[in-house]
């Protein structure tokens, strides 16, 4: 965050002098507010996401980009909003909510169904320190969002439906500035603009009903405290290889639910991933001289979609937390089929079907661009799933529960398994097992969390597998044996033993700071 700012700093010393603009945004979608409003009136014509980042010449496109300028101020056509008639039996407003960009109302329909209306365009001032809030950095972080596609969404729900990823279906409205509904002024964002009206949580394939839906924090308690629910990791797969075709960068944990499934025939319920918040879909930052160097040196992250998955750990490095510990069961062969199957699921129909979902003048200025990069992406999609295996195949982390696990660790000349089971029994299925190749991980780290944990190292003598193992017993009276005998841990060749947790960047059950 702080190479972000630093980053930002310059470029605005570069560009501007002065305050925060206080007139940024556009004051109305419509570009002519003179002309009311008739109360009767259920669509608008003409309408533009943000007229506002279109007002630059070609200096400024030079220095900084172009991005998606021309389609943040294309004339759109959208249905007026009316939430006592946008669902069956309407909708009743809820709490204000939204993250560091955009400002979001809950919604509850008479069934229970809980949807949002969240704004498209988005202010990033509160992602800001109070001591520049009233700088011309906020001017540059504002016009940053023009990076952004704001009808990228629209196009997620057909592909999402063909692969099997839980999606929600946005559509797209214009809030009237006289709308009794959003008169408080925690809403005043919403008056006058385009939003987008979906489910609050991604909808499961087929429309299934999950037991309950958990947040990332949720969730993580969750496995941290019991073996009974799991992570659907060949699920979360899916959806990360998704992600990355859509060059989605913006995927840390708080960008995702889970639906708690049915429990299966081990007994262990499935975490099913439900992605949400699709605002970095086809990204594009990298078509100025200080757009390409904030992203390809200093926020590498900020990956720019094209026809070439520019730099992909990058890409999918924001979901590094969530991928460590919840693809940590896949191996090379898995990842690989996972990437084939998607291939095979993404027809040039369906694409061109998916991107015309944009509003037909968006669809002149990007549809046959974009359509042409997705196909382009769909022939690298094993070159992605191997950059990201490869990645997370070279330190991986596995962790046990605040329960007593036993890690049964075997050594061989190439390779190192870990199988981890309740202490004390031996179900059909154990909680985890997995065969590390020497040729592809450096370093295991085993953190046992909590419980009376034992750590058991058959064949030690193979340690010239060359494979390390970082253990971390954690709270609880763990143990390192080899085979039956207990050994301290400088014992063993090649293996770290501590009866701590491990350090905090690292720790298994809490999430970091977003």
């Amino acid at each position: 965050m702080r190479t972000y700012f630093l980053t930002a700093g310059i470029l605005a010393g570069l560009l501007s002098t002065g305050c925060v603009r206080k007139q940024f945004f556009q004051p109305d979608a419509r570009p002519n507010v003179a002309l009311p409003l008739p109360a009767a009136t259920d669509s608008v014509r003409g309408v533009t996401a943000g007229r506002q980042y279109a007002r630059h010449g070609r200096l400024y496109h030079a220095l900084v980009g172009q991005h998606h300028r021309s389609i943040w101020a294309a004339p759109v056509n959208a249905p007026v909003l009316n939430l006592a008639t946008a669902r069956p039996g309407g909708l009743l407003a809820g709490k204000v909510g939204g993250g560091f960009n955009s400002t979001s109302l809950s919604l509850t329909a008479p069934d229970g169904s809980a949807y949002v209306i969240r704004t498209v365009d988005k202010d990033p001032i509160r992602a800001t320190p109070e001591a520049v809030r009233g700088t011309f950095l906020v001017n540059v972080l504002r016009d940053n969002v023009s990076a952004t596609n704001p009808y990228a969404a629209l196009v997620i729900p057909p592909l999402a439906t063909a692969l099997g990823v839980p999606r929600s279906e946005p559509h797209l409205y214009y809030v009237r500035p006289d709308d009794p509904a959003f008169q408080a002024d925690s809403l005043q964002r919403f008056r006058g603009q385009l939003a987008y009206l979906e489910e609050k949580a991604a909808v499961l394939p087929g429309n299934a009903t999950p037991t309950a839906v958990l947040n990332s924090e949720e969730a993580f308690a969750a496995v941290f405290a019991s073996p009974a629910q799991r992570f659907d990791q060949p699920a979360l797969l899916r959806a990360r290889l998704f992600d990355g075709w859509l060059g989605d960068w913006d995927r840390h944990a708080g960008q995702w639910n889970w639906a708690v499934g049915t429990p299966a025939a081990n007994g262990y319920a499935p975490l099913l991933p439900l992605p949400k918040d699709r605002d970095m879909v086809f990204y594009r930052l990298d078509d100025g001289v200080l757009g390409w160097l904030i992203g390809h040196v200093a926020i590498r992250h900020w990956v720019t979609f094209g026809p070439r998955y520019k730099n992909p750990v990058a890409l999918l490095s924001n979901g590094e937390y969530l991928d460590r510990r919840a693809l940590n069961g896949l191996n090379r062969a898995q990842f690989q089929a996972a990437a084939r199957a998607l291939q095979s699921q993404l027809a040039d129909t369906l694409l061109s079907r998916a991107v015309h979902r944009l509003p037909p003048t968006a669809f002149a200025l990007e549809g046959p661009r974009t359509i042409a990069a997705l196909q382009a992406r769909r022939v690298a999609l094993p070159a992605l799933a191997d950059a990201l295996y490869q990645d997370l195949a070279r330190r991986p982390m596995v962790g046990g529960t605040a329960q007593a696990e036993t890690f049964l660790i075997n050594r061989y000349p190439d390779s190192t398994q870990v199988i981890v089971y309740p202490s004390g029994s031996r179900p059909a299925q154990p909680l985890f097992s997995r065969t590390f190749l020497s040729s592809e991980t450096k370093e295991i780290s085993l953190q046992g969390l909590g419980g009376d944990d034992s750590f058991v190292v058959n064949n030690p003598a193979n340690a010239a597998a060359k494979i390390r193992l970082r253990i971390y017993g954690g709270p609880g009276a763990n143990k390192l044996t080899e085979g039956n005998k207990e050994v301290g841990a400088k014992a063993l060749r090649g293996v770290f033993f501590s009866q701590s947790s491990a350090p905090a960047a690292q720790a298994y059950d809490k999430l970091p700071e977003e």
